[in-house]
């Protein structure tokens, strides 16, 4: 009985201290270089892409998504931060195609 006590709340612990540290997972993508993004030592792309979206969409007002247009910028911006300025944050990256993105 004992046993199983102790293993029940050595389990519970575990989750506790699991869900903690998760939850405290925060990013400041300002700091994202491009070199990150490409290599997803940050977070998955995707989800940068997705952020990134929303918060330039944002600044412009515009409320509306097209997913197959945010698809082909996400692969703008790998392939350039892959083939043209490592070095660049993500948000350089972003800045720099945006006039040819809107095209």
């Amino acid at each position: 009985m004992t046993i199983i006590k102790g293993t029940c709340s050595g389990l519970i612990s575990a989750l506790l201290v699991a869900s903690i540290a998760q939850a405290q997972t925060t990013i400041d993508v300002a700091k994202i270089t491009c070199n990150q993004f490409v290599l997803i030592t940050v977070a998955e792309p995707e989800y940068i892409a997705i952020w990134l979206s929303g918060y330039y969409h944002g600044k412009r007002n515009n409320t509306t998504v097209d997913v197959q247009q945010l698809k082909d910028y996400a692969r703008k911006v790998k392939d350039y931060c892959l083939y043209q300025d490592k070095g660049a944050t993500l948000m350089e990256a972003v800045e720099k195609l945006l006039p040819t993105m809107s095209k």
